[in-house]
């Protein structure tokens, strides 16, 4: 019985187009902005050197190459890789054969910045050297001989397979990959589509989540597939000017089943997984300042100097060419608001069944209450590991349900980043609130109803905001009354 039976690469499908994000570009033109700003800056380099230390940590995670804690791959991330760093118990295989991967894996990933700066072609050569430079400290893999027995046998590094490395899943089924004796001519048609695609402007995630799961399905090497593919991937994205592709091990099994619908002939759940992974790169780019990471106190002029050219430019960058963000934050907020309305009108009449003094109300921001839920919008951006200032744009709207504890369902609209560049976001939180024996009031929450934060920039067209945010809206509405549901 086959789960999957190999058939030769397929190229993109006739409705690519359909398939790019509708976010990305904004994004990537706000960052490419702030990015020669702080090109030169320490905070920029620190922000890159961690999320290469990221990538080269996450990839052999992701492939059950070995395991690390998160509080240790944390500090490895901002201290650098070194087996000091790893105490022990913190991995489950000695620290120096640990080390030696995230050393070769940090070396392929500094290989891919080398290789887009020197504009270099995309090779079946390159791709190789790769394999080599990640497989350097690995000389044997786990296979099945003859007599179905596992044994460890030596690893080819550098070249194509020799013999079919079909894995058998645990309901015995076989997943086949490309035959051996098809693999160079299979990388062959892959590079010259990679090629024609380049001629074609394909967006950089449609490419690689393309390339990234062709790739896969020829599973060209011994072992070692999973880490090329991503580096393949992250080598689109740098093209671009974008960020490497780094596949944190919680979303593992989100990964696993976009792949699966792409073995399946739908692409789409892996470009939007990775248009998701690149967007929230951008927002945690987009949130350096060029002061956050120095590492000398500065004196008592240069803090007052810092402070003032920092209200300057926050002045300087609200006038005309952001204002409009501004204006769509407000039409969002009405949009908001009227869905709610919505819900609230058909709740309260239900409610009313059950007891008299039971109801739902929608309620929106103005001037003089625009200020409420500061505290639990600043919770949450931490959750969510984000700047949120509420000091250059801040507005709300809410649900509120009055049964026998009160919840709120609160849409808040705020700027984003310790310097506002032009890029607004939406978050959206739940809140209970309980009145004790004595009277008192007490809060369980903020909770977030969704990780991913809708974003939205200054140099995009309102209609296409308003109607990505009324899907974003949709579905955390739904969540936040799902909750409240499930805790009645």
């Amino acid at each position: 019985m086959n789960a999957h039976r190999w058939k030769p690469i397929q190229d993109l499908p006739a409705n690519w187009e359909t398939l790019q994000s509708k976010e990305l570009p904004a994004l990537a033109s706000v960052w490419k902005e702030q990015a020669e700003r702080l090109k030169n800056s320490r905070a920029l380099q620190q922000f890159n050197a961690r999320l290469r230390r990221e990538w080269a940590i996450e990839t052999g995670i992701i492939e059950n190459l070995y395991t690390i804690d998160r509080g240790t791959t944390q500090l490895l991330i901002e201290k650098g890789i070194s087996a000091n760093l790893i105490p022990h118990g913190a991995t489950d295989k000695p620290v120096e054969i640990v080390v030696a991967f995230l050393q070769d894996q940090e070396e392929a990933i500094e290989g891919l910045f080398d290789f887009v700066s020197q504009r270099r072609e995309l090779s079946t050569s390159y791709i190789k050297q790769l394999h080599q430079v990640f497989t350097r400290h690995q000389d044997t893999i786990a296979a099945r001989n003859g007599l179905g027995r596992m044994v460890e046998v030596r690893l080819l590094k550098g070249d194509w397979k020799k013999w079919p490395n079909n894995p058998t899943r645990p309901d015995g089924s076989v997943y086949e990959y490309c035959p051996p004796e098809q693999v160079a001519s299979e990388m062959d048609r892959l590079l010259d589509m990679h090629r024609r695609h380049q001629e074609m402007n394909v967006s950089p995630e449609v490419e690689a989540a393309w390339i990234h799961h062709r790739f896969t399905q020829i599973h060209p090497f011994q072992d070692g597939n999973g880490r090329i593919a991503r580096s393949l991937a992250s080598l689109i994205f740098l093209r671009a000017g974008w960020f490497p592709l780094v596949i944190r091990r919680e979303r593992r099994e989100d990964y696993i089943h976009a792949l699966e619908a792409a073995d399946a002939g739908d692409l789409q759940p892996l470009v939007a997984l990775f248009a998701n992974i690149q967007k929230r790169a951008f927002l945690k780019a987009l949130s350096i300042s060029e002061d956050v990471l120095r590492t000398r106190k500065p004196r008592l002029e240069q803090v007052i100097d810092a402070a003032v050219k920092r209200l300057q430019h926050r002045e300087k960058e609200v006038q005309k060419q952001y204002r409009r963000v501004f204006e769509v934050a407000g039409r969002l907020k009405e949009r908001a608001y009227a869905k709610l309305y919505e819900a609230a009108t058909a709740i309260s009449s239900e409610l009313h069944r059950v007891h008299r003094s039971y109801y739902a109300v929608a309620e929106v921001s103005d001037p003089s209450t625009d200020y409420w839920f500061k505290s639990q919008i600043i919770a949450i951006a931490k959750q969510l590991d984000y700047y949120a200032d509420t000091r250059t744009f801040r507005a709300w709207a809410r649900l509120k349900i009055q049964e026998e504890r009160q919840v709120q369902i609160v849409i808040s609209f705020h700027s984003f980043g310790f310097e506002f560049v032009g890029i607004m976001v939406a978050s959206a939180f739940l809140e209970f609130r309980d009145r004790t024996e004595d009277n008192e009031v007490t809060v369980e929450g903020p909770y977030a109803l969704t990780e991913d934060l809708f974003q939205f920039s200054y140099n995009e067209s309102p209609p296409v905001v308003i109607d990505r945010f009324e899907r974003w809206l949709d579905e955390v509405v739904l969540i936040g009354l799902d909750q409240w549901r499930r805790q009645l």
